[in-house]
């Protein structure tokens, strides 16, 4: 693990209250990286098609939406800056177009997709999701994709893809901190496969009615709400179907504090914190942390018999 003050923190300083509170942070920090880029890293989204989507409300919670701001300039996106408040200026230089994903490994039909052919394989939905990061905040997010079974269903998988395996951009040149060995690059996540199939789990392309900004993981990611935020890996290139589950990003620099499943659970401590409680962005106070983020009765039946505490 790298040796900064943030992972060295207690969880109460991990993110001061009174940056939750307060957009002032905010505002010297776009003076001061505004010789960057445009802000807030969105120039190529704005020059693409708007999306058209429908709201899936059977899929999505009725709390209040963090605001656009809070989303978009509050991120963890590592390959620009450990710091939560620079990558949406640092990533304004990252260049969207041309990109393709690759869906290979155990499939009979290894797909090269353009991604704005992948907008148009599915209908789009909006799916406002809570979402918990390992630090102990959260946001509610109004996400835009469909579900990632419907593009894994299109490549045939063999009967030896029980994982999937996703690996995002590895580009120093315009994600600086690649430079880096706070982690092992390329960014590589893993989920087994009846959770990527999982009605819930996300191919997303965009929030709040626009697509992604830069700095939230543009084209594409993957977001996985009942799982911790680094567990929907941003910026993908490649979706692997494999055997045997994947030694993770996370796993790789601390395996004692990251495990493969990293399921939202009160009960199962950071080792250098307490994850009973949260702080939703934009609140005063703490809420208590549910048991898969409150999507419980969507995925428990995935762990049946597991011990949760083991299979961290």
């Amino acid at each position: 693990m790298p040796d900064n003050k943030e992972f060295n923190s207690p969880a109460s300083e991990i993110t001061p209250q009174t940056l939750f509170n307060s957009r002032r942070q905010f505002m010297r920090l776009a003076a001061a990286t505004a010789a960057v880029g445009v802000l807030p890293g969105m120039a190529d989204a704005k020059a693409l098609p708007k999306l058209h989507y429908t709201r899936n409300k059977s899929l999505s919670t009725s709390e209040t939406k963090t605001t656009p701001y809070d989303v978009t300039h509050y991120t963890n996106f590592y390959e620009f800056d450990t710091s939560k408040f620079t990558p949406y200026a640092y990533a304004s230089q990252l260049k969207t177009r041309p990109w393709t994903i690759t869906i290979d490994g155990e499939v009979k039909k290894r797909k090269v997709v353009d991604i704005d052919r992948l907008i148009k394989l599915a209908p789009l939905e909006e799916r406002i999701y809570r979402m918990r990061c390992v630090e102990g905040w959260a946001m509610v997010i109004p996400w835009l994709g469909y579900p990632l079974s419907k593009l894994l269903k299109q490549v045939q998988l063999t009967s030896r893809a029980k994982y999937v395996e996703f690996i995002s951009l590895e580009d120093p040149l315009q994600m600086p901190n690649q430079q880096t060995d706070v982690l092992q690059w390329p960014y590589r996540e893993g989920l087994r496969l009846d959770e990527a199939m999982n009605p819930l789990t996300l191919l997303t392309v965009g929030l709040y009615g626009e697509r992604l900004p830069n700095q939230n993981g543009a084209p594409v990611r993957v977001v996985v709400p009942w799982k911790y935020g680094f567990k929907s890996p941003k910026s993908i290139v490649q979706i692997r179907l494999v055997e045997y589950p994947t030694t993770t990003s996370w796993m790789l620099a601390s395996p004692t504090e990251y495990g493969f499943y990293a399921n939202v659970n009160p009960l199962v401590d950071h080792p250098r914190w307490s994850q009973a409680t949260e702080q939703r962005i934009g609140e005063h106070g703490r809420r208590d942390t549910l048991l898969f983020n409150g999507y419980g009765k969507y995925v428990e039946k995935l762990y049946i018999g597991m011990n949760l505490v083991d299979y961290f």
